[in-house]
């Protein structure tokens, strides 16, 4: 995920992505803890996806 085409989202939007990553950021932390985890990379993906997330949000509602 490009912060480019976070930049193009509502807030609405981002709110409801980011509540999705962090139901998936969960549900990978039980699957590692399972010793499930197939792809391992991903939990780094959700994590940095969060935090991109997290800033834009955090830009949007400093500046307003």
């Amino acid at each position: 995920m490009k912060a480019e085409d976070l930049r193009q989202k509502s807030e609405d939007e981002l709110d409801e992505q980011l509540q999705d990553l962090q139901k998936e950021a969960f549900n990978l932390r039980f699957q590692k803890a399972s010793g499930q985890l197939e792809n391992t990379a991903r939990v780094r993906d959700v994590r940095r996806d969060i935090a991109r997330i997290k800033t834009l949000l955090g830009e949007r509602r400093k500046a307003s």
